[in-house]
């Protein structure tokens, strides 16, 4: 029982990570109809500047603040610089950008940060087990990833339900020719939610970094189940997001314990199944 109760903890907090991720992504492609293969890629940027940060300083803390602000400014000026001129292209030109970026991300972090794995160690003050029921301890940093994975998802949904500017994001993501009746600032959404989604991802990169090793590559996993979140979630929904990272992050832990055989197919067998009951996804409106 212990052991079930940690790998359904582990499910959760993984699937809370793949949230981070996932949302950024739905809103991306939601809002700005961008295929962005290179989210992945900005997950292992998060992870990687978590690394420099907690060798330069000492101090793993000040990675996460890094992450978000400047996911926010670099998002920005992807979207400015890059994506803005790539809207209104074809998907397959769309494609090839991102595509082109993952290469452009790998070489750059090979050159400064060369191909080996890194460890990030986890934070001292956090860097002991809390007692869950009589015979079972659970990491504490694994809790705390958990508990800031949900402030952040309850942050979100109060700014996009509670808020002005949440209000057109959703109006954007849900029917995107509806920004420009109601005379909302198209561009300024759009560069608001590629930053958001990128911040997002490189703080979900940075949390993750104490998990696991830091090494090239280590996003591509991550963006696969976040297509997946995004298909299973429904384009533009935060909230079918949210419960779609929970289960396939569930799903996917759980799996790899006690049904390592099918674990690999299991969530692409339920991504099927939700694309042949619901098209549009659990959580799509209309």
């Amino acid at each position: 029982m212990e052991g079930f109760l940690a790998q359904l903890l582990n499910g959760l907090q993984y699937g809370l990570l793949l949230f981070l991720i996932g949302s950024g992504l739905t809103l991306i492609f939601g809002v700005m109809g961008v295929i962005n293969l290179a989210h992945g890629s900005l997950f292992m940027i998060g992870a990687y500047l978590a690394y420099v940060v907690a060798t330069l300083t000492g101090e793993f803390w000040l990675a996460p603040p890094a992450a978000v602000l400047g996911g926010l400014a670099f998002g920005a000026l992807l979207e400015r610089g890059l994506f803005r001129k790539f809207r209104e292209r074809e998907h397959l030109d769309q494609v090839l950008l991102t595509f082109a970026l993952i290469l452009l991300f790998e070489e750059a972090r090979a050159a400064l940060l060369d191909n080996q794995f890194h460890a990030v160690a986890v934070p001292p003050s956090l860097d002991f087990s809390i007692p869950v029921t009589g015979g079972f301890a659970y990491s504490a940093y694994r809790l705390a990833v958990l508990a800031i994975c949900l402030a952040v998802a309850a942050v979100m949904f109060a700014f996009v339900e509670r808020t002005r500017i949440g209000a057109s994001i959703r109006a954007a993501a849900e029917n995107p020719e509806m920004v420009d009746l109601l005379g909302l600032d198209a561009r300024s959404i759009h560069t608001l939610v590629f930053a958001a989604g990128t911040a997002l991802a490189m703080l979900a990169g940075a949390l993750a970094a104490p998990l696991q090793s830091v090494y090239p590559g280590m996003g591509d996993g991550f963006l696969i189940l976040s297509f997946i979140v995004v298909v299973i979630g429904g384009l533009g929904s935060i909230a079918g997001a949210f419960w779609a990272a929970l289960l396939v992050g569930s799903i996917d832990t759980l799996g790899k314990v006690y049904a390592p055989q099918i674990a690999g197919i299991s969530v692409c067998v339920l991504m099927a199944a939700v694309l042949l009951w619901r098209p549009n996804g659990l959580f799509a409106r209309g």
